[in-house]
């Protein structure tokens, strides 16, 4: 069963598109454009359309979903981590 899925490998995160995800899970992912599929151990419980980590992060990184720049990282997040308001922010201010 895919779990999370990811436009394109150089994507930083994918969605998860089930529920009831736990911490230490291993989740099966998607990715859309190169047809592969992927493992990640999740190291946070995980809600149904948030973000996890599928590439570490530093600090002030842009964050790339579907191809696309949604934001910078404000602390630095491992593969495998929730990513949410509470670690990544708006580029806008």
């Amino acid at each position: 069963m895919i779990q999370f899925i990811v436009h394109d490998e150089d994507d930083s995160v994918g969605v998860v598109t089930v529920e009831g995800l736990k911490a230490n899970d291993t989740l099966k992912g998607w990715i859309m454009d190169q047809d592969v599929l992927i493992d990640i151990k999740i190291n946070q419980d995980i809600p149904i359309g948030h973000k996890l980590a599928i590439k570490d992060l530093n600090e002030d990184d842009t964050v790339i979903k579907y191809g696309v720049d949604i934001g910078r990282t404000i602390s630095k997040i491992a593969v495998g981590d929730h990513l949410h308001v509470h670690n990544v922010k708006t580029k806008r201010w």
